[in-house]
């Protein structure tokens, strides 16, 4: 089996290396922390994102960007949108030139309104590319729930080569040729996730939950639109299966966002109290100012 790397130790990359690693490649997990590594590496566990949930041995951490992706096949880029340009950067460095590049990152880069996958363009211009993206809460995958994602390309050995290598009795890997659709669907809900997390702290039901979520997927297919994609793509797992997911439980950052703006916390004591990046803060300010 050959070499995976997964960048970035958050709660999604230390699922999805763990699932890799399952299916039985070995995986090599970059983590901007020392303390962490050593925790993957001795006890087989990521403390600070999914504390309880056994990591296969053959997830191997480290903070070296070098050893982490030199000779890997498949690289996943799974870092927040404000770090994801420059931790790229890094990965080229030593990735080899055939190397597949996967972004799971659901955000926008502000102030380019670059999706992740352009930046990868930009930054990796002969590499192949592809993004994944799904209704994904990562501790249910963790638990073992069945779970839908897709990954989307413009290349079919790029899709095919994913699907198989995240595929298992519990994740199901669709795969989608409208990378940018697929990419917005995942950038976008997060939008709406904080408007539904203020609604239910402010004592809305579930009729103006289901108003919001069918009203939001309507924006956000015209605006995929007008941008591009395809507005049937915000159809599938990566639109309205997100969409749903992400407003309709507090296992969503972005979710736990909007109830602490509810509670009438600022925005600053709100994103304190996550303690995690929620994308759809930056997203909200730059689908504004890009909509003028």
């Amino acid at each position: 089996m050959s070499k995976i790397s997964v960048i970035g130790g958050g709660s999604f990359g230390t699922v999805i290396a763990n699932i890799i690693a399952r299916n039985g490649h070995d995986v090599s997990f970059w983590m901007r922390s020392d303390e962490l590594v050593g925790q993957v590496n001795l006890k087989h566990e990521n403390t600070q994102y999914l504390p309880g949930y056994e990591l296969s041995e053959r997830v191997i951490a480290t903070e070296d960007m070098e050893t982490a992706t030199t000779f890997a096949s498949v690289i996943f880029v799974a870092v927040p949108s404000n770090s994801f340009r420059e931790v790229v950067r890094q990965v080229i460095k030593f990735a080899l030139n055939s190397a597949t590049l996967v972004s799971t990152t659901k955000g926008i880069e502000a102030g380019s309104f670059r999706l992740m996958s352009q930046i990868l363009k930009e930054e990796a211009p002969g590499s192949k590319l592809g993004v994944l993206s799904g209704p994904n809460l990562a501790k249910e995958i963790a638990s073992n729930h069945l779970t839908g994602t897709v990954i989307a390309s413009h290349n079919k050995e790029v899709r095919e080569k994913v699907k198989d290598i995240l595929r298992s009795d519990t994740f199901r890997v669709y795969t989608n040729d409208d990378m940018f659709g697929v990419e917005l669907g995942g950038s976008l809900k997060n939008i709406y996730a904080i408007i539904a997390g203020l609604a239910s702290q402010l004592g809305m039901g579930y009729n103006t939950n289901s108003m919001l979520v069918t009203r939001s997927l309507t924006e956000m297919a015209r605006f995929g639109r007008e941008l591009g994609a395809d507005p049937m793509t915000f159809l599938g797992l990566s639109g309205v299966g997100d969409l749903i997911v992400t407003c309709s439980t507090p296992l969503s950052r972005n979710y736990r966002i909007g109830q602490s703006l509810g509670m009438g916390k600022s925005i600053e004591e709100a994103t304190a109290d996550i303690g995690q990046v929620a994308e759809g803060v930056n997203t909200v300010k730059l689908v504004k100012i890009n909509k003028k």
